[in-house]
Formats: structure tokens, C-alpha cells, sequence
């Protein structure tokens, strides 16, 4: 039996994907049509952008990009600064408080010219998401996008169907239930929309804090 944190379970991995969804889905209806989790999306429009000449959409684009690049520095700052543990709390449980302020802050900005400051700060949390919970069960994986897990979880069900003795069937699971949580968010963030407009983003403060309050309890078996 292999232990593990609960910050590398797969319940906490499935809040996050959630959250990841809610605020993809949400930047892109309500905030200018821009993919702020994973910056990839956002570096085709800039290059699409920059072959038409038009330096004010590049720019619209490469915030969010270098507000990701912070992100992963500021974590990597604060796994250094705060060890292990932080009192009574894992060093990862008060980035996703942080995480949580940052999106309260998100609501309050009003739609329309402030969508970029909106989007970077978007793009800082999920730059510190993603580079703060980075494996779940011994899985390398992503929860702010879909295109590594999708590869990963269908390489290793061609494993599974090929070599059914494996663990390669487990490990495809938590891979696509990623996806299927990420999808969830998305759709949440879709039917919540019509009704709260930029207040949307609050949604993922759920599953962010259900990981956090999760992550009390002990390490568990697989």
C-alpha cells in the first residue's frame, strides 16, 4: 500500500479540475474571450494578433501570459519560504485561501475595461494551482488543463487494453475523471452565467475550499 497527502488524493484533484473549468469557462464568457488557466490558447491569439498588426489585442493577450509566469515564481517563492508545513496547515492549503481572496477580488471588478486586470489575476492563481498541485496518486497531472491529461489518460488505456495485468487501467481512470471534473466546472460556470454575470467566478471558490478543508485529514492508502 502506498500513502499518500491528501493534497496528492484524487478527491482533492477533482475540486481542483473543477475550479480550473469554472474559471476557464468564465474568463472566456465574461471577461474579453480569453483562456486565462492555460496560457496556451492565449499565445496562438497573440501570434494571430501580432501577424495582423494589431498591437493593442497582442498586448491584451501577453498580460495574462507573463501574470502566469509570476504566478509560478511567487510559488515557488512561497514553497521555499514556508517549508513543509505552516503551523497546523500544509504549505499548499494557504495558497488555495489565497486563491480563494484573489477570486473575491475578481467578482468585484466590473465587466468590461477591467477585463484584463481581471484576467491576469486569474492567470496568477492558476499559474500557483497548477504549479503547487502538480501529481495526485503518483500521476503527474494538470487541473488548470486537459490536453497532458488527455494524452497521458489514453496512453495508458492503450497499456491497459494491451497489458491488462497493469496498473495502466487505474491510473487512465484518474486521468479521465480529471477531465470529466474539468468539463463539470465548465458547465457550471455556463448555467451560472445568465443569472450572475462576473459575480460567476465566486463558484470556484466551492470546490477550492472543499480541497482546503480536505486537506486536514491524514495521509491516505491506495
Amino acid at each position: 500500500m502506498k500513502r499518500y497527502q491528501m493534497s496528492e488524493s484524487l478527491p482533492v484533484g477533482l475540486l481542483l479540475a473543477m475550479a480550473g473549468g469554472i474559471l476557464d469557462a468564465y474568463t472566456y464568457l465574461n471577461r474579453g474571450q480569453v483562456f486565462a488557466t492555460a496560457e496556451t490558447g492565449n499565445l496562438v491569439l497573440l501570434g494571430v494578433n501580432l501577424s495582423q498588426g494589431r498591437l493593442d489585442r497582442v498586448v491584451y493577450y501577453l498580460l495574462p501570459i507573463l501574470s502566469f509566469a509570476a504566478g509560478v515564481l511567487v510559488t515557488e517563492l512561497l514553497r521555499r519560504a514556508m517549508g513543509p508545513n505552516a503551523g497546523r496547515l500544509h504549505w499548499r492549503q494557504p495558497i488555495l485561501l489565497t486563491e480563494c481572496a484573489v477570486l473575491v477580488l475578481v467578482s468585484l471588478l466590473p465587466l468590461g475595461t477591467l477585463d484584463p486586470l481581471a484576467n491576469m489575476l486569474i492567470s496568477f492563481t492558476s499559474a500557483i494551482q497548477i504549479e503547487s498541485f502538480r501529481q495526485f496518486q503518483g500521476c503527474g497531472c494538470a487541473t488548470t488543463m486537459c490536453t497532458g491529461n488527455l494524452r497521458s489518460g489514453t496512453e495508458h488505456l492503450f497499456r491497459h487494453l494491451t497489458s491488462p495485468g497493469s496498473q495502466s487501467g487505474q491510473k487512465s481512470i484518474l486521468y479521465y475523471g480529471l477531465i470529466l471534473a474539468f468539463v463539470c466546472g465548465a458547465v457550471t460556470s455556463g448555467l451560472v452565467t445568465p443569472f450572475w454575470g462576473g459575480r460567476t467566478v465566486l463558484c470556484a471558490c466551492i470546490p477550492l475550499l472543499g480541497a482546503f478543508l480536505l486537506m486536514f485529514r491524514e495521509a491516505h492508502e491506495e
